[in-house]
């Protein structure tokens, strides 16, 4: 197959170079050839005046070429800054003629240009900062030019995408010398226009303008005072205050040297290599190895909700959101009631802080129906039971939803542990039968864990992924296990808190030095918050199922004096009502102790690493395991389920990036310590064996 590369054709006499690299035209080592390739025919051909540079499809151009990210082609000559200057140098006047997107590299390259002509509805954003790095190819000192100080630098800190035509409306900008019409005129307008300053000499750069802020110093101080706050994790926000700074106070080819050094001293950092993990691994999550990307779907223009509790309610929403109509089931009338006046609160809520308007709000309500009976979603192109966790009352509803459902509707179960098999045992259709495990609040969280049964049809499962996507989750594929990824590398990471305790730590310590190292909150704050009753409910399956697994009492006697969590004011903390502040409970520092003298334990002080590595390390073994048997198909997927599900700090890159960094070998070494401890369980800390082989091979997960 050929190398994507721009088309070439001359219109009159005018070159038009198109950026032809589908889907967003990224400026590969083939494309930016190419371009310089056009840029140096239509200057030795004497009938071309003025050179238009455009892209193709749905972009003008979304910047570097993700295949290329930490491969040597991405700074092979011609780079992005020498594409860019062979474009500067050029003696006929080249105009951008900018559409759709203009991110990144693809902004620095019109900013290259000695005119830019825009679409309207464009989004310009110079998004670097989200990979933990600044721009490299001039924007921190092109765009400051053009747009000035103030307005570049709010768009170079937050990476986020500008509309053209506000940019455009700014007092005395220079960064459009033409806003087109509409997007259907744009290349008829910028041929007009290049034609218009065929003759203009001379060539006017970005480069030559003036670049300064009138209260100099002060104005950095305060960004950098602004940026601290909001960036505490992560040094890329503070490094373009400094390229910025740099444009204003030195010379243009040297704040270029600085703002390129910058860039790739950020480019060795932790926090961007995580970041830029998480963006491959993303993108990665939604190919499955072997359903091809062009799998025909199964058409879902409605969908059923079995069970009006929070989590159904919380799913029903995201289908509401997307504009697909849902019809919710509850076996009593009041349940239902409930349920909707949930769901309508959640709405009002955001109408009065700003977020919904109340049009879309009607919109969203008037799409919601119920019903008590099975035989009103016989229509519904898909059904997702969201009921209590007990095989029981799966199999109930799985036998009356395989009597209703239409011939080719999808079947799909919520739940967070139970064998999904099983569960399409119980229809006469298992090939029809999917895992789309939401998490709560399942309104909120970005994660969907879709599991993959044994007879689920590549169909389906093209098709539920595409639906996450459209419904704006990350969506990850699991097989079948006890628990899927995510909640089976949770009880590890459960366990090992639990050990600390009969040790001599407490919930708040344990807790205190999981937020540390990042988490959202900690193991016992977690479970506060999601009901330490569930937790409860699993053990006591496992202890029937697996008796060899050993677990800490403590979580067990907690529930025995009925301290669920929050929504009974009181768990491994105490709450105050209406509040959800954790405050340390004595009576539950009592109860630990007196456990520790029923068996005989001394405690001992425990410091924070053992505390972090002794839980991380936890899940990253028992994700080793997962990897082994296929239950994930790469470790990126993994990690995506913990950033998105469980609170991991995003920069570190999620718990298999995190070992990767650390070095597997130094992750296996304090597994052998760990294995040591007689009051830890020896046997879970015998490393998986992928994790053993990729450790004395100096390898990766990746």
């Amino acid at each position: 197959m050929a190398a994507p590369h721009p088309d070439y054709q001359v219109h009159g006499n005018i070159a038009v170079i198109t950026l032809n690299n589908p889907p967003v035209n990224g400026l590969g080592l083939a494309t930016r050839r190419a371009v310089t390739a056009g840029l140096a025919q239509a200057n030795a051909d004497a009938a071309v005046v003025a050179i238009v540079l455009t892209g193709a499809g749905k972009a003008f151009s979304g910047g570097a070429d993700i295949k290329e990210f930490d491969t040597p082609q991405a700074m092979q000559e011609p780079n992005l800054l020498s594409m860019i200057l062979a474009i500067e140098h050029s003696a006929k006047p080249v105009v951008a003629a900018i559409h759709s997107v203009c991110m990144g590299g693809g902004l620095e390259t019109a900013l290259g240009c000695h005119y830019r002509v825009a679409a309207p509805g464009c989004n310009v954003a110079l998004p670097e900062v989200k990979l933990g790095l600044i721009p490299g190819a001039g924007g921190t000192q092109r765009l400051p030019r053009v747009l000035g100080v103030e307005a570049a630098l709010n768009m170079i800190v937050s990476g986020e995408p500008v509309k053209s035509e506000l940019l455009a409306s700014l007092p005395g900008q220079k960064l459009f010398d033409k806003l087109a019409a509409s997007a259907e005129s744009l290349m008829e307008e910028a041929v007009a226009f290049a034609q218009l300053i065929a003759d203009v000499r001379p060539l006017p750069l970005v480069r030559n303008l003036k670049c300064k802020h009138p209260q100099g110093d002060a104005y950095f101080q305060f960004a950098r005072n602004m940026v601290k706050g909001m960036a505490k994790n992560y040094p890329a926000p503070l490094k373009c205050v400094d390229a910025v700074e740099a444009a204003t106070k030195q010379k243009f080819e040297a704040g270029m040297a600085f703002e390129l050094s910058t860039f790739l001293n950020l480019m060795w950092t932790p926090e961007s290599r995580a970041l830029r993990h998480i963006f491959a691994s993303e993108r990665a999550a939604s190919k499955i190895p072997d359903v091809p990307a062009d799998t025909a779907q199964r058409a879902i223009n409605s969908i059923a909700v079995i069970g009006a509790g929070t989590m159904g309610g919380g799913i029903a929403m995201n289908f509401l959101n997307a504009g697909i109509p849902v019809k919710m089931l509850e076996a009593k009338p009041e349940a239902l009631e409930r349920g909707v006046a949930t769901i309508r609160k959640n709405y009002e809520a955001q109408v009065s802080k700003g977020k919904l308007k109340q049009d879309k709000f009607e919109q969203r309500m008037a799409l919601l129906s119920i019903t008590l009976s099975y035989d009103d979603l016989k229509d519904a192109d898909m059904v997702i039971e969201a009921v209590f966790e007990d095989m029981g009352v799966k199999k109930a509803v799985f036998q009356e939803l395989d009597r209703v459902m239409k011939p080719g509707a999808i079947l799909a179960s919520n739940t967070s542990t139970l064998d999904l098999d099983q569960i399409a045992s119980f229809t006469q259709r298992p090939q029809d039968v999917v895992g789309t495990h939401f998490f709560s609040p399942a309104n909120v969280m970005k994660l969907l864990e879709v599991v993959r049964g044994k007879a689920t049809a590549k169909d389906v499962l093209a098709t539920v992924m595409a639906l996450g996507k459209k419904i704006k989750k990350t969506s990850v594929v699991s097989g079948v296990c006890d628990g899927f990824i995510g909640n089976r590398m949770i009880e590890q990471y459960g366990r090992q808190a639990g050990f600390l305790l009969d040790e001599g730590c407490t919930p708040a310590q344990v807790d205190k030095a999981l937020e540390k190292f990042g988490m959202a909150m900690g193991p016992f704050r977690m479970g506060d918050l999601a009901g330490n009753d569930i937790g409860w409910a699993i053990r006591k399956r496992k202890y029937v199922e697996q008796p060899g697994v050993k677990y800490s009492k403590t979580a067990d006697l907690l529930c025995e004096l009925g301290r669920f969590g929050q929504k009974t004011g009181a768990g491994w903390y105490d709450y105050q009502a209406g509040k959800r502040d954790a405050i340390p409970s004595e009576l539950v520092e009592k109860m630990v102790a007196d456990h520790r003298v029923s068996l005989g334990i001394t405690p001992r002080k425990i410091g924070d690493e053992e505390i972090v590595q002794r839980l991380v390390f936890a899940m990253v073994n028992e994700a080793a395991h997962i990897l082994e048997e296929g239950i994930a198909s790469k470790s990126g997927d993994i990690d995506m389920v913990y950033l998105t599900g469980y609170g991991f700090p995003i920069y570190r890159g999620g718990p298999m990036h995190y070992a990767n960094e650390i070095g597997l070998f130094n992750v296996v070494q304090a597994m052998q310590r760990f294995a040591q401890n007689p009051l830890d369980d020896a046997a879970f800390w015998t490393p998986a064996p992928l994790l053993a082989k990729l450790a004395a091979d100096g390898q990766t997960f990746n």
